[in-house]
């Protein structure tokens, strides 16, 4: 495998990454050059890809978690034809196809938006949780496709990497292969300043395969990845060890590489000892293309041949064949068939959610998702037993995924899962830990991925738990992400249409937020306008003639707005209930008037919770009814007397300021 035409693209490659940083005046050359072997072999000798479309389903998936390294990814893209040499030397500038960081929307090839360390690592891993689930369903002929990652010491370094990693390990993805470019430098220096881990040791604790090499030993690199694809009961870490921007005329092993362009010295002498021409920017000589491209043909006659078999087996098998329109088609074409509830009950939202649930793993037989280890709690208990856990060898038809306490793993996996596409990944967790999570979420929200996060004890109703427990911030926080649907429903009612809103979202994640109490279930009879008005995000509950002040809330608030509203008639009070301020925002701006009027400047919100966000609705005139402390230890319903979340305190409340 080694040989004189090798060793020269890797070299040229390593001239497109000086170049490209340098013109571009920032970037990160060093580990992109320590791991240029490796992604070279990778690509050119092993990767499964449709050089005619870097959409094609039965793909092998490759995640670039070093996402800094994006310069030679690029690189990579560009010798497959996806980009060209115009591409590259826009590097990082405004509108280019290579933004300095990886972004899969962006560039054909990219697989991931990476650059927050760990979470590509953690995506690699949903990724290889969807093809085996898919290759489960439709069979082997259909899906059978490895998913790479490529992460560097920095992405290891941070905890949802190694909480992925375990789970990638109980779970037996022998499909994925991880290479660690161990060039033991990062941005501040050497890593053994920060970090004395065995990281062979602690991989195959975690149930994976480690192999280490000379990560620039292409016969070396070859072999590993060999063994990794034989290795189907575990998987593959391929531990590379590397020299920081090998290669360079002084600065190998520098962490000055790290983060910065070489000088325009620093690249001549660098050329000149890898045979390259110094007066040439982004050399790329057709030997080398042709050399890299000599599988072409083969990848793309095999892309070809997959799509007849895809053709017989929709042909021959039924349930195939249902199951694969089900993946391609619509989610606003779904047909959930949610529960009905009935008025006159008490019932925590989260257990509308459960209800909920229930049916939909029936009508969604592609849903995959799990709770946090809080089964019970987040309402997940009976899609575990009914729907089966999900294990690459035991049960790789299962869909329920125990991410233990893992909350930020669990959300970058189920991004992992949304991109690899054909499933619909949730999760569940308590409110409170959401911060965990967060970046993950905001990664969905760059991304554009319609995952739902499910937050159950939404409030300081989790009561006893105490303040450790109790969310205050949080709902304010999560509305503050773009491309991201906060949903707050009333009742059982509400609860319901927001979960339809939220598993039809095309490119929007959400988050739906849900009480532990119990609260009224509306009477669709007396409140017909619920069905259509959650669906605007916001919309008016109850009304008077004539409304001179209006009363906003959201979550079990809304049933006190309502509550102060009988209490202070016939003042003329209009309810509005607001599940989704981010859909209400999109709303025209007639139908925004018409539901908060300009001209009513006597205005409340109350939520429980912080109140910063609500005086953009309620305005100067106005007032927000919120609970801007720490809670404490008790019960629920003592708490709320002791907040002022009652009708009672809240209905006072109104009363003196009209």
């Amino acid at each position: 495998m080694t040989n004189q035409i090798d060793h020269k693209a890797v070299n040229v490659i390593k001239g497109l990454i000086m170049d490209g940083t340098r013109k571009a005046n920032s970037g990160h050359p060093g580990g992109a050059m320590s791991s240029s072997d490796y992604l070279y072999i990778l690509f050119k000798d092993f990767l499964k890809f449709n050089p005619e479309d870097d959409k094609w389903f039965d793909r092998d998936r490759f995640v670039l978690s070093a996402g800094h390294e994006s310069m030679l990814l690029y690189s990579i893209l560009c010798m497959c034809g996806y980009i060209n040499l115009d591409d590259l030397k826009a590097f990082r500038q405004l509108g280019s196809r290579t933004p300095g960081h990886p972004e899969h929307h962006m560039t054909p090839g990219v697989e991931a938006t990476t650059g927050p360390l760990g979470q590509g690592l953690g995506m690699s891993v949903g990724m290889a949780v969807a093809e085996s689930f898919l290759r489960s369903k439709l069979g082997s002929e259909v899906c059978d496709h490895f998913t790479y990652a490529l992460v560097s010491d920095g992405d290891l370094q941070e905890p949802i990497a190694l909480g992925s990693a375990a789970l990638a390990g109980g779970w037996g993805l022998g499909k994925l292969i991880v290479y660690y470019d161990s060039n033991k430098i990062q941005l501040a220096g050497p890593t053994d300043r920060a970090d004395c881990s065995d990281y062979k040791k602690i991989f195959e604790a975690f149930c994976w395969q480690v192999i280490e090499i000379d990560g620039h030993d292409h016969d070396q690199i070859g072999k590993a990845i060999n063994a990794g694809r034989v290795e189907d009961q575990r998987p593959t870490l391929i531990i590379g060890h590397t020299t920081m921007a090998r290669g360079s005329a002084s600065l190998e092993g520098s962490e000055d590489t790290h983060g910065a362009p070489f000088s325009p010295e620093e690249i001549v002498k660098t050329k000149e000892n890898l045979g390259l021409p110094v007066d040439e920017h982004f050399y790329l000589p057709q030997d080398v293309l042709d050399h890299f491209q000599e599988r072409f043909t083969r990848l793309t006659d095999k892309a070809e041949a997959w799509k007849r078999k895809l053709e017989d087996t929709l042909s021959s098998s039924e349930d195939i064949a249902q199951f694969w329109k089900l993946i391609n088609s619509d989610p606003e074409s779904r047909d959930l068939n949610l529960p009905q509830f009935d008025p006159g009950q008490k019932v925590a939202t989260r257990k509308a959610f459960g209800s909920c649930l229930n049916n939909l793993m029936k009508s969604m037989p592609n849903l995959m998702g799990g709770s946090a280890d809080l089964d019970p709690s987040n309402q997940t208990v009976k899609f575990r037993e009914s729907a089966g856990i999900f294990h690459n060898i035991n049960n790789s038809s299962g869909r329920y995924l125990p991410f233990g306490v893992r909350e930020f793993p669990m959300g970058a996996i189920l991004n992992g899962m949304a991109l690899h596409g054909g499933v619909q990944g949730f999760g569940a967790t308590f409110l409170v830990f959401s911060d965990y999570v967060r970046n993950a979420l905001r990664m969905a929200a760059l991304q554009m991925l319609p995952v739902v996060h499910i937050f159950t004890h939404d409030s300081f109703y989790v009561g006893e738990d105490g303040p450790t427990h109790q969310p205050i911030e949080h709902i304010s926080s999560l509305r503050l992400i773009p491309n991201f649907n906060v949903f707050r429903p009333a009742d059982a009612q509400e609860s319901k249409l927001c979960i339809e809103m939220a598993f039809s979202q095309t490119a929007t994640p959400s988050a739906v937020m849900l009480t532990r109490q119990g609260v009224p279930v509306l009477d669709l009879d007396k409140y017909p306008q619920v069905k259509e008005g959650v669906k605007r995000g916001a919309y008016i509950l109850k009304d008077a003639e004539n409304p001179q002040t209006i009363i906003i809330a959201t979550g079990s608030e809304v049933h006190l707005a309502l509550e102060a509203a009988e209490a202070l008639a016939p003042a003329a009070i209009r309810v509005v209930s607001a599940p989704c301020l981010e859909i209400f925002e999109a709303q025209d701006d007639e139908y925004k008037e018409s539901v908060l009027p300009g001209s009513i400047r006597k205005r409340f919100a109350i939520e429980a919770g912080s109140g910063n966000i609500w005086y953009k609705y309620v305005g100067l005139d106005g007032y927000v009814y919120s609970l801007d402390r720490f809670g404490e230890s008790a019960p629920g319903n003592v708490l709320a007397e002791e907040f002022g979340f009652t009708g009672e305190k809240f209905t006072q409340f109104v009363r003196e300021r009209i």
